[in-house]
């Protein structure tokens, strides 16, 4: 099974869903999106597959992300500002031919293994 994740090697989580995706034998394509954010157009996308809302995708810890849901910004400016600051970006993100999951916890990686 080919995966991809959108993963921060700095995060806790995002290190155990890799380790996961490895475990169950998944050909893994790491993206680390503060390097390598994705586009707009390609967020959304991955957040409709997820049956996820762009504000349900932000990482609310960041005070940047509190601002936004503070303001009633749109889903549009919430995705623009997650590509112009993808640290805004809840991760990890994972996509398999099964779906994409936001895998907060990491276990929510195995509904699409």
């Amino acid at each position: 099974m080919k995966a991809t994740i959108w993963h921060n090697p700095k995060c806790g989580t995002s290190r155990k869903t890799l380790a996961l995706l490895e475990e169950a034998g998944a050909d893994v394509t790491v993206v680390e999106y503060l390097k390598t954010p994705p586009a707009a157009a390609a967020l959304a996308d991955l957040y409709a597959r997820a049956s996820l809302t762009p504000r349900e995708g932000l990482r609310v810890r960041e005070p940047a992300a509190r601002l936004l849901i503070d303001t009633g910004a749109s889903d549009t400016d919430i995705l623009a500002a997650m590509v112009a600051d993808p640290i805004l970006i809840e991760r990890p993100l994972v996509e398999t031919e099964r779906g994409v999951r936001l895998c907060r916890p990491q276990e929510r990686v195995s509904e699409i293994l």
